[in-house]
């Protein structure tokens, strides 16, 4: 069966950076387009960021472009994200998917002072 295990998460100042990790089994990563996600406190899901199989092209949400970065390792089955310069805004419950039908249990990225 289809799995995604978000870690990397914690917390962080603003400002600083942290590095999610998605480990995915189950079914053939290298076939598939992967994404992030992410749900802040009372909000509803946010796409953050998209990138396809060969990683070749990537595409990021306005709030996050140009201080994360999205990347994949198809040897390893692994999907992540690299967030740079975060602000308290990207205070969320990140989650890595696999279109709209599987997601992970996500990983927590608190940024507070």
């Amino acid at each position: 069966q289809v799995q995604l295990v978000e870690s990397g998460g914690g917390l962080v100042q603003p400002g600083g950076s942290l590095r999610l990790s998605c480990a995915a089994s189950g079914f053939f990563f290298s076939a598939y387009s992967m994404k992030w996600v992410r749900q802040a406190p009372g909000k509803g899901l946010e796409w953050v960021s998209s990138i396809s199989t060969s990683g070749g092209d990537t595409s990021y949400a306005d709030s996050v472009k140009g201080r994360f970065t999205i990347s994949r390792d198809n040897a390893k089955n692994t999907l992540y994200l690299q967030m740079n310069n975060l602000k308290p805004e990207d205070t969320a419950l990140y989650f890595c998917a696999r279109g709209t039908a599987f997601r992970g249990q996500g990983t927590q990225v608190t940024v507070s002072s």
